[in-house]
């Protein structure tokens, strides 16, 4: 087997790969023979078939065959004997492959970069130390509250924080706009649900006002036809409604289904997730903060067939999420390029650091891992061997966690300093 290989672009190869006619030869002799053991060929006997005329036969199939199992087989081989890192499939072109021939083909393809890894002593990260106060544990309690709260009918103008059912027909210059009408339609003032003018003009308003109010559209409205224009508004109010929040005490409890421990338990229950909330913002912002420093210190290219992988997954990844089957409907997969860009080459970083530092998943680690994940809920025991259990659900696992370790040991070999921070401020950011 004769091998030559160019270099047609930063990553791209292009790999000839001859074999010599004997080869050939040799392999397809041996497959019509056994084909001739079971061949059934009109006017002879299995077995008792001549040579000559199985050849005839299925000469060209076995040897299409016998080339493409070669073609697999050489490729596998040559790129291993060139010490060659392929980043996808290739591209195949037969060159040559007459009867009694040297067979000959080209491949193109991507290779993996070389990675030398540096500037990871300049990594520099600024860890949030979150502060949570009874102010934020008391205002989560709150949002609770606002949860499970019911709405009762109020005999008076409507003001912030009230709800007011309303009908509304909008129209320009007497033309209905499309979208614009709506029945008993429930409107909170004060949460910007509608345009600043719409809610302005239910502002005051009691049951059975009707009344017509201009609103100005934004010069970015997503509707097109509608961008900064005035819209006149016909409204009828059914009715206005004040809002009622249960008591804080353990009925509040018995609500989110805190069987034992009432509302101090609640309490504690709230301030854990609000722990754990900020332990996954911390550890995503510390990760995201090695990782552009990584990027930063280390320019790489990266094969165009892993990217395009990428953003394909990243694409279905969206169209699960938005509940779309119909490719039609799809968002674009050039919408994801960049991002995909951005994923392969940071698993080639890491891929590489991984290598380099020779890291291995740390079992402990992902059992505490597991344990954090399944800590809200009742049965956490239980949970935990389900999860350790699960292989699939490992898998994706596994690589978190190792990440985490890549992640933290990067810190570790540069700079870290500690900064202060309010826990509202920080998880409204």
């Amino acid at each position: 087997m004769m091998v030559t290989v160019e270099s047609t672009g930063t990553l791209e190869r292009r790999m000839r790969v001859e074999l010599p006619a004997e080869r050939i030869e040799k392999e397809v002799e041996s497959r019509l023979q056994r084909v001739a053991r079971t061949a059934k060929i009109k006017g002879f006997r299995p077995g008792k078939i001549p040579a000559k005329v199985v050849r005839k036969h299925y000469g060209v199939q076995v040897r299409q065959e016998v080339l493409s199992d070669l073609m697999q087989k050489s490729y596998s081989d040559a790129v291993q004997q060139e010490n060659l890192s392929p980043a996808g499939g290739p591209q195949i072109e037969p060159v040559s492959s007459g009867d009694g021939e040297d067979f000959a083909y080209v491949a193109t393809f991507e290779v993996l970069p070389e990675v030398t890894l540096t500037g990871l002593d300049k990594i520099k990260v600024e860890r949030p130390v979150v502060e949570i106060g009874d102010s934020d544990c008391d205002e989560m309690l709150e949002n609770l509250r606002k949860q499970r709260a019911t709405w009762a009918t109020v005999e008076r103008a409507a003001k912030d924080g009230d709800r007011v059912i309303v009908d509304f027909d909008g129209t320009i210059n007497g033309e209905s706009i499309a979208g614009g009408k709506g029945d008993e339609v429930p409107v909170e003032l004060g949460k910007g649900q509608m345009l600043p003018d719409f809610e302005k003009g239910l502002s005051g308003v009691k049951a059975g006002d009707e009344k017509t109010i201009k609103v100005k559209f934004p010069k970015d409205y997503h509707a097109e036809e509608l961008q900064d224009k005035k819209v006149d508004f016909a409204l009828k109010i059914h009715r206005v409604e004040e809002q009622e929040l249960p008591p804080l005490d353990d009925s509040l409890a018995e609500m989110y289904g805190v069987a034992e421990g009432g509302l101090e338990r609640l309490k504690q229950d709230v301030l854990q997730n609000m722990r754990r909330e900020v332990d996954d913002k911390v550890r995503n912002d510390v990760k995201e903060q090695v990782m552009d420093a990584l990027l930063k210190s280390n320019p790489i290219d990266v094969p165009k067939a892993l990217v395009d992988q990428e953003a394909h997954s990243m694409q279905h990844e969206a169209m699960r999420r938005m509940g779309v089957e119909d490719h039609s409907q799809a968002p674009p997969r050039e919408n994801f390029k960049e991002a995909a860009e951005r994923r392969v080459r940071l698993g080639l970083l890491l891929r590489q650091y991984l290598q380099d530092q020779k890291l291995s998943v740390d079992a402990g680690r992902v059992r505490s891992r597991v344990e954090e994940i399944c800590a809200s809920y009742e049965n956490a025991s239980e949970m935990v061997a389900n999860y350790l259990s699960n292989p699939q659900l490992m898998q994706q696992l596994e690589p978190l966690v190792l990440e985490e370790q890549a992640v933290e040991q990067l810190v570790k070999g540069g700079t870290e300093k500690e900064k202060k921070v309010a826990f509202s401020k920080y998880m409204n950011d």
